[in-house]
C-alpha cells in the first residue's frame, strides 16, 4: 500500500483542467475557478499551470482573502486584458468588489468546482491506496468527507495509522470507529465555526443524545424550536432532529466534555483509544516531517501522559517518542528529555524513546545520560561493549560524498533512530569528523524514513557542499516549506551568502525550528564579511539559542568560543562533557601532554582558570536559557 501521507494523485477533474489550460492559452484573459473548501481549486492550479508557465499567468489563489487594493489591481489588470489570470475563490465566503466583478462584468469567464461524486472518490481512493477499495468503506469516506478532499485525505490517514483498514482478498475495508485526530477535528469544526452560541450548543446537545448507548433523538423540551429550524435550514440537522454530518456528532461530543480515560476495562465495550492514539502518533511523525511546529494542537496521549493512565495502550510509549521529537525539533531540549523519560517510564526499552534521549541529552552536554541510553539498546552481533560509544547505534558508515551506498545494519528499526541520536553526542564530544561519517552514513541510507533532517545535519555540521544537491532533489519531490527551506540553507551556506542565512533563519523560526534558526544565524554571523550584520546576526542567534533550554550544537559552539582553534574547541568540548585528560588523548591519537598544553592555552584565551569554568563558556543566549524548563 501506499503511502496515505504521500501526494495523492490527481485524479477525476480532466475536464476541468482541459477547460482551465484553454482558458490559459494564448489570446484568452484567463479564468475565475470557485468551490466549497476541499474542493480541489489549488490542485487544480498547481496541475494547470506548471513552473514551466508560472512567467506568463498569474496566479492568485484565495482571492476572496485579497484587501480592497489588491483586488482592484487584479481588477484592472483583467480589464488591461494583457494579464492571463488564473483566480481562485472558495465559495461561501465573501469576496472584495474587485473580485466579485470578474466574472460579474464577463472579464473573465467563471467555473464552479463540484464535489467529486461517489464514483470519483472510488477512483481516487483507489489510486491512493493502491487497490481495490470496497463500496461500504468508499461510501462511509465519501459520506463522513462530504465533498471536502482535505477532509477525506485525513481520514484515510487516521484509519490506516489506527489500524483499522484492512487487506483481505485483494480488497481494503474500513471497519470501526473514526479516530478524531486534531486535524480531522479542526477540519470538522470549520464547518460549524459562525454558529452562534445558542446554535452551538443545540447542535451539542443532539450530538450528546445521538452518542452510543443514550438513545436517539432529543428530547423537545431541552431544545428551543426556533434554534432548531435555523439549525435545519442551514443543513446542519434533518427534520426529525438528527445531525446531518456524520463527523459532527463525535466532534462535539469530544469538544463538549473530554472523555474520562482513567482505570481499565469495564466490562462494556472500550472506546476507541487505541486507534485514534495510533494517529496522533501519525500526525505529530507527518507534522515534524512537514515542518509544521509552530503549533502542535494537545491530543489525547497528552491527557493520559498528565493523568497518568494508559498504562495499557501499546501505542503510549511511541506516543511519548514522537512527542519527545517534536519537542526536540523545536529546540525544547529539556522538554524532550522528559518525554523521552516518560515514554521509557511506560516502556524502560523503547527503542525511538532511548534514542530520542540520548539526541537531546546531547544537545545539552549530558553525554553520560546520552551514551547510557544509546548503550541500552540492541548490539550488533558480534560486537562487545567494552565502550559506550560501541553501542548499537555504531553502523559502518558510507564513504564521504557516496550518498548512495547504504551500509548493512543488524536492527534497522533502532539504527534508523540511533544513528542520528549518535551523531550529535559525537559532535558533543567535538568529534566532528566522526559526527560527519556518521551523518553521511545515515543521509546516503534511501531505507531510512528520515532522509530530509539527515541531509540536513550535514549542512548542520558544517559540510553544506557535500548534500545541498540532494536537498535540493528532495525539495522538489516534497511538501511543504521546510523541504525547500532547508535546501537553501545548504546553497547559502555553501556560497557564504550571509544575506541569505539570515533569511532562512527566518524561515526556520516561522516554522518552530528554533534550534535551526539560531544555527543558521551563528553560520550568518560567522560569513558576513560587514561587523554590523555579522553582530545583528550573533544577536540573533543568541536570542533564538536563549530559548532552546540549553542547547549547544556545533555551529552555536563555534560561535561562543571564535577565539580558539578548531583542535581546541573540539578538546575543551571534551573536557567541559567531563571526560579526562587521558580519555580525551585517547580519543583523539594524540598524547596527554598535548591535550594539557591545548587547554592551558584554551584557559588563558577564554580567560577561565580551570576546568569548572568551561560550562558556562558554552551558551552563546542568555544564562537562563542554558537550565530553561518546560514551556
Amino acid at each position: 500500500m501506499r503511502n496515505p501521507r504521500s501526494p495523492w494523485p490527481f485524479t477525476a477533474r480532466a475536464e476541468e483542467l482541459d477547460l482551465v489550460r484553454r482558458n490559459l492559452s494564448a489570446g484568452r484573459r484567463g479564468i475565475v475557478v470557485t468551490g466549497a473548501a476541499g474542493s480541489g481549486r489549488s490542485r487544480l492550479t498547481t496541475e494547470a499551470v506548471p513552473e514551466a508557465m508560472r512567467e506568463s499567468v498569474l496566479v492568485v489563489d484565495d482571492a476572496h482573502l485579497l484587501d480592497d487594493a489588491s483586488a482592484a489591481l487584479v481588477h484592472e489588470l483583467a480589464l488591461g486584458g494583457r494579464t492571463r489570470l488564473l483566480v481562485t475563490v472558495r465559495e461561501g465566503e465573501p469576496a472584495p468588489e474587485g473580485v466579485s466583478r470578474l466574472w460579474e462584468e464577463n472579464l473573465l469567464p467563471r467555473l464552479a468546482l463540484a464535489p467529486l461524486t461517489e464514483r470519483a472518490c472510488a477512483e481516487l481512493l483507489a489510486r491512493a491506496v493502491d487497490g481495490y477499495v470496497d463500496a461500504l468503506t468508499v461510501r462511509r469516506l465519501y459520506r463522513a468527507s462530504r465533498g471536502d478532499l482535505r477532509l477525506l485525505r485525513e481520514l484515510v490517514v487516521a484509519v490506516h495509522a489506527g489500524g483499522d483498514l484492512s487487506h483481505v482478498s485483494g480488497t481494503w475495508t474500513w471497519r470501526g470507529t473514526p479516530p478524531i485526530t486534531a486535524r480531522v477535528r479542526e477540519l470538522v469544526e470549520e464547518t460549524i465555526r459562525d454558529l452562534d452560541t445558542e446554535e452551538r450548543d443545540t447542535l451539542e446537545l443532539i450530538a450528546c443524545g445521538e452518542s452510543p448507548g443514550t438513545g436517539a433523538g432529543v428530547p423537545g423540551a431541552f431544545v428551543a424550536p426556533a434554534v432548531l429550524e435555523r439549525l435545519r435550514v442551514r443543513g446542519l440537522v434533518t427534520v426529525d432532529g438528527r445531525l446531518v454530518h456524520p463527523l459532527h456528532g463525535p466532534v462535539l461530543r469530544a469538544a463538549a466534555a473530554e472523555p474520562s480515560l482513567a482505570g481499565g476495562p469495564s466490562g462494556g465495550r472500550r472506546p476507541p483509544r487505541a486507534s485514534a492514539l495510533a494517529a496522533e502518533c501519525e500526525e505529530l511523525a507527518a507534522r515534524a516531517y512537514a515542518g509544521r511546529l509552530a503549533e502542535i494542537p494537545r491530543g489525547i496521549g497528552e491527557r493520559m501522559a498528565e493523568d497518568d493512565t494508559g498504562w495499557d495502550e501499546p501505542a503510549m510509549p511511541e506516543f511519548c517518542a514522537r512527542r519527545a521529537r517534536v519537542a526536540r525539533l523545536r529546540g525544547e531540549t529539556r522538554e524532550a528529555m522528559a518525554w523521552s523519560r516518560e515514554g521509557l517510564r511506560r516502556s524502560p526499552h523503547h527503542r525511538a524513546c532511548l534514542a530520542e534521549l540520548a539526541h537531546a541529552a546531547a544537545y545539552v552536554g549530558d553525554l553520560t545520560t546520552a551514551w547510557q541510553a544509546l548503550s541500552r539498546g540492541p548490539a550488533p552481533a558480534g560486537e562487545a561493549r567494552t565502550r559506550p560509544w560501541q553501542a548499537a547505534c555504531a553502523r559502518p558508515p558510507a564513504p564521504a560524498g557516496n550518498l548512495r551506498s547504504p551500509a548493512p545494519t543488524q536492527d534497522r528499526p533502532w539504527a534508523s533512530a540511533a544513528v542520528p541520536a549518535r551523531t550529535w553526542v559525537l559532535a558533543a564530544e567535538g568529534d566532528l569528523d566522526g559526527a560527519l561519517r556518521s551523518a553521511l552514513g545515515v543521509a546516503g541510507d534511501g531505507l531510512f524514513g528520515d532522509d530530509l533532517f539527515a541531509l540536513h545535519d550535514v549542512v548542520r555540521l558544517g559540510s553544506p557542499e557535500l548534500v545541498a544537491d540532494r536537498l535540493g532533489e528532495l525539495a522538489d519531490r516534497t511538501e511543504g516549506d521546510l523541504a525547500p527551506l532547508l535546501a537553501r540553507h545548504a546553497r547559502a551556506l555553501a556560497r557564504r551568502d550571509g544575506d541569505a542565512l539570515d533569511k532562512v533563519a527566518r524561515g526556520l523560526a516561522d516554522l518552530g525550528l528554533m534550534l535551526h534558526a539560531a544555527e543558521a544565524s551563528a553560520h550568518a554571523a560567522l560569513v558576513h564579511s560587514d561587523r554590523r550584520a555579522s553582530q545583528a546576526s550573533r544577536n540573533r542567534a543568541s536570542a533564538l539559542a536563549g530559548a532552546c533550554q540549553g542547547a549547544r550544537s556545533s555551529a552555536l559552539v563555534n560561535l561562543a568560543l571564535p577565539r580558539l582553534t578548531a583542535r581546541q574547541r573540539q578538546i575543551v568540548s571534551l573536557a567541559a562533557a567531563g571526560l579526562t585528560n587521558r580519555q580525551i588523548a585517547e580519543q583523539l591519537t594524540v598524547s596527554i601532554r598535548t591535550v594539557a598544553n591545548h587547554l592551558c592555552d584554551a584557559y588563558a584565551r577564554l580567560g577561565s582558570s580551570d576546568r569548572a569554568g568551561l560550562e558556562g563558556l558554552f551558551t552563546v543566549g542568555q544564562r537562563g536559557g542554558r537550565t530553561g524548563g518546560h514551556r
